[in-house]
């Protein structure tokens, strides 16, 4: 006699849409036809632009001057921009020192937030409420670029990397989006592990932040994004050209004030477009977070929501 086996009515697919809620009515084809065609024409809108960087910066000169400029369709593919950039000149030593403040910075931020965070969650620690308010006022108030400039340059910080992460180190926002994740948490949990004998460092190490990954995610990447893209600090408190990160190398490229000497040389005999050039260093700016935002993007909506709406 053959075992029938039950199978799972109904077992939910991965790809498949959640279900509606009993009161929202079904979409019309019109509806769907209409979403459809404007996810469409935002996606062309981001990529289209993107698609010409790219192609523009893997043409020849010979291909870039009889496009008479940005180029659209590829004819040929030539990496000779991205080996003269990454051949060890400005551009190498300019992307460096950006992956290095963005992790130095990124760091520090985090670890700045994140206590901060969780001392403010607490409703019972020490001055809790006025330092809530002195941070929400920063917010709607500051003292302004030249307080700001004479504060780096009384602390010795001009032509130091610590100009770069010091002054813009801090968001109130990232902080009080951690925040209101940190409130979320049970406080029994939190209680129970008290009663265990846990002090707040292990409890924070051992317990908020595992709970706590998906916001803690986003918010690095938000100050990874950041510290990657930021140009004006280092323009404001660096005179060195070569303490200069990849951002302000790539804006002197781009307004063609002062190219590097290797690429200087090899745009002036004709072996490389001075266009493909800005468009690949454009590209080398882009990638990073071009990369890692996928891996974050899955935790937006939990960190995001649930870290503004609680608390």
């Amino acid at each position: 006699m053959t075992a029938v086996i039950d199978k799972p009515a109904n077992k939910p697919r991965p790809w498949a849409a959640p279900p509606r809620p009993a009161w929202e009515e079904e979409p019309s084809r019109v509806g769907l036809a209409g979403k459809g065609i404007a996810l469409s024409f935002a996606c062309l809108a981001i990529l289209f632009p993107l698609w010409i960087v790219i192609v523009t910066s893997l043409s020849s000169r010979k291909t870039i001057d009889e496009a008479g400029g940005l180029v659209l369709v590829p004819k040929g593919i030539t990496f000779i921009a991205y080996r003269e950039l990454l051949s060890g000149g400005q551009v190498t030593r300019a992307a460096i020192i950006s992956v290095l403040v963005t992790l130095v910075g990124t760091l520090f931020s985090m670890a700045v937030s994140v206590l901060c965070a969780y001392g403010l969650s607490r409703s019972g620690t020490l001055g809790h409420r006025w330092i809530l308010m002195t941070l929400l006022a920063t917010m709607f108030f500051s003292a302004g670029l030249i307080p700001t400039y004479l504060l780096v340059q009384s602390l010795g910080l001009m032509d130091s990397y610590l100009a770069l992460i010091l002054p813009s180190a801090i968001s109130v926002f990232n902080i009080l989006v951690l925040r209101g994740f940190f409130m979320g948490i049970s406080q029994e949990l939190i209680d129970s592990a008290r009663i265990d004998g846990a002090g707040d460092f292990r409890i924070l190490r051992q317990i908020v932040m595992p709970l706590s990954r998906a916001v803690l995610a986003v918010i690095t990447l938000f100050y990874a994004v950041g510290y990657w893209s930021a140009w004006f600090n280092a323009s404001l408190y660096l005179n060195d050209q070569d303490m200069m990160p990849l951002q302000n190398v790539m804006i002197q490229l781009v307004q063609k004030q002062e190219a590097p000497v290797g690429l200087g040389q090899a745009i002036k005999t004709g072996q490389l477009s001075g266009l493909a050039v800005q468009m690949a260093v454009m590209v080398m700016a882009l990638l990073p977070v071009a990369v890692l935002s996928p891996f974050v993007q899955r935790h937006f909506k939990k960190g995001m929501l649930t870290g503004a709406v609680k608390g």
